[in-house]
């Protein structure tokens, strides 16, 4: 039996590798990938091959249990700082040096995003928003209160980041930090329905979190007296929380508001990962293998020219795409026949779309790893931060699609080893110039963890999630959500594209791989066509009767009669610049 015919991926693959773990093997989860098959996973683990690298030994915080009026230096144990800087951080958070827990460094993604944070003085693309609704006011306190119990159990709901004066930023554990209830500022006439204002309120292109105060989420209130109920708003920043940690958040609230805290378990410390993801491996090793990938890179994989890598969340449209349920088994037998993930055969399918979006037969793009594969005991129950951006390379061109999909799934194996690298550290083994982006298109592959439903249903009575919206700072993004039923994919581009067309360039480029895996004959990536019926057919129309056209002058005078009618009209359009008609003129 193969793990991936099983319906095996990775939520399951680091929960089987636990409990191997518990039970004295330690195994490395890219071998489990790279020997699906029982009986080559076996003879893997026995040939000595398989084993695990060790897990970093975490040092204990040193920071009193009971608090102290002053940090030293050796308390810290995960990080080095001087006693100015850890005096200038105990003056940033309330309560002082009591109300401090813990300091460590951010973890690889914190980085990355923090960056970005700081490079966007309006907005914050890594800003996630949540909109419910509930019948009656006390049932809205009641669920903040539910959260703000599971914020004092878990550290990095408690935690800050800090920069300012420092020589490297510091995500800082609080002790205590509660979540105020904020309410809705009142509407000046008339200013459009609750919901659409308590959304315009948390907009990405202009609304911000202070992550230097904790906890990195907000609860914002409105009433909705014309629709009889009362909504709240819980935005979060990425920082602090990942998809499969919002997953965990939810079921503990539920567990909270049903009363059954004794069955809640014992909360993980994020301490742990960013031990294992700074310490685990040395950054020379990480080097070597994104050498061998992107040596010879020396162009970027940007689709349509897009390349501007720091986009606010505001300039993005997005595109949600249900693949019924024929399609979606087709695929997950394609790829459980050959061996692989569904998560495999989409990353194939998005490198169709990039290569034809690109006019490239080598593509790079980010992939959205787990970040749990090796980030220590008990890492896939606990809260925080933990995924990772990284480059995956596809080779497209006359390779057959099994070869392609094979090499993609081989890829991903290899880059699961390496998770916890520096996207910085992986962008600078290419042979591109540094300031070039190295892609500016990415792909997140999640698992939608299945909920009890019947066991919960009487929690959420009176309550409803009306939207949920999360962005990146990428301008082309594939969310595909596996909800074990089908898939789910959530197409999110600059807005001078046409999302809808880039969704249905998606699907077809996921039947094409299913067809061609299906057929007799070996079927080429090059040879596959996204284009639709009506696509093609708007194609071959405007070749049917050339256009007629007057004689009018030469193009220049036609050009220079325009700029004297309105020289402000745009003329030129390329990527994100603009030529009016004067500027062309001049």
């Amino acid at each position: 039996d193969s793990f991936f015919e099983l319906g095996g991926h990775s939520l399951l693959a680091i929960q089987l590798l636990e409990r191997m773990r518990r039970q004295g093997w330690a195994v490395e989860v890219r071998t489990l990938f790279q020997h699906p098959r029982l009986g080559d996973f076996v003879a893997a683990m026995s040939a000595g091959g398989g084993g695990a690298r060790a897990q970093v030994e975490v040092p204990r915080n040193g920071i009193p249990a009971q608090g102290c009026d002053a940090i030293e230096p050796g308390m810290l144990t995960l990080v080095a700082l001087e006693e100015a800087s850890i005096r200038a951080i105990e003056a940033a958070v309330p309560g002082g040096a009591r109300n401090i827990q813990d300091i460590y460094p951010l973890a690889p993604l914190q980085e990355g995003i923090l960056f970005h944070h700081l490079m966007q003085t309006e907005g914050d693309s890594y800003v996630t928003t949540l909109l419910l609704s509930f019948d009656t006011e006390a049932r809205m306190r009641q669920f903040v209160a539910s959260l703000d119990q599971v914020i004092a159990r878990h550290d990095i709901l408690r935690t800050a980041v800090l920069w300012e004066g420092l020589l490297n930023p510091v995500q800082v554990v609080y002790r205590e930090a509660a979540l105020p209830l904020e309410w809705l500022p009142p509407a000046d006439g008339d200013a459009g329905d609750v919901a659409s204002r308590l959304n315009a309120h948390v907009d990405a292109s202009r609304y911000r979190i202070d992550v230097r105060r904790a906890p990195m989420i907000r609860a914002i209130a409105a009433h909705d007296a014309d629709n009889g109920r009362w909504l709240l708003q819980l935005p979060s920043h990425h920082l602090a929380l990942d998809h499969t940690s919002e997953e965990l958040l939810i079921e503990e609230i539920a567990l909270v508001l049903q009363g059954r805290q004794a069955e809640l378990p014992e909360p993980v410390p994020f301490r742990r990962y960013v031990a294992q993801a700074r310490l685990g491996m040395r950054p020379e090793e990480h080097e070597e293998f994104f050498r061998r990938m992107l040596g010879d890179v020396d162009e970027p994989t940007t689709p349509f020219g897009l390349s501007d890598v720091r986009l606010a969340g505001g300039r993005v449209a997005q595109a949600r795409l249900l693949l019924d349920a024929a399609l979606s088994l087709r695929l997950r037998q394609c790829a459980q026949r050959l061996g692989v993930s569904a998560a495999t055969l989409f990353h194939l399918a998005w490198a169709l779309v990039l290569g034809k979006t690109t006019g490239r037969d080598d593509v790079v793009f980010g992939t959205v790893l787990f970040g749990r594969m090796q980030g220590g005991q008990d890492a896939h129950r606990a809260l925080g931060m933990f995924i990772n951006t990284l480059p995956i390379r596809v080779r497209l061109g006359a390779r057959a699609l099994d070869v392609c999909l094979r090499e993609t799934h081989a890829t991903l194996s290899d880059l699961l080893h390496h998770e916890h690298a520096p996207l910085s550290l992986a962008q600078r083994c290419s042979a591109l110039p540094g300031a070039t982006p190295l892609f500016s298109a990415i792909l997140n592959y999640r698992h939608s963890a299945s909920r009890e439903g019947e066991a919960h249903a009487q929690t959420w009575l009176g309550m409803d999630a009306l939207e949920a919206v999360e962005r990146t700072n990428y301008p082309f993004t594939l969310n595909v959500n596996d909800q074990a039923e089908g898939f789910e994919l959530v197409v999110q581009v600059e807005q001078s594209i046409d999302v809808q067309r880039m969704a249905g360039f998606m699907r077809s480029a996921v039947c094409g791989i299913v067809d061609g895996l299906d057929a007799k004959a070996k079927v080429a990536a090059c040879d596959l066509d996204l284009l639709d019926e009506s696509e093609r057919g708007r194609l071959w129309s405007w070749g049917v009767e050339p256009a007629a056209w007057g004689d009018e002058g030469a193009v220049h005078r036609r050009i220079e009669a325009q700029a004297r009618r309105d020289p402000d009209a745009v003329a030129l359009v390329f990527g994100e610049r603009s030529l009016s008609y004067g500027e062309l003129n001049a």
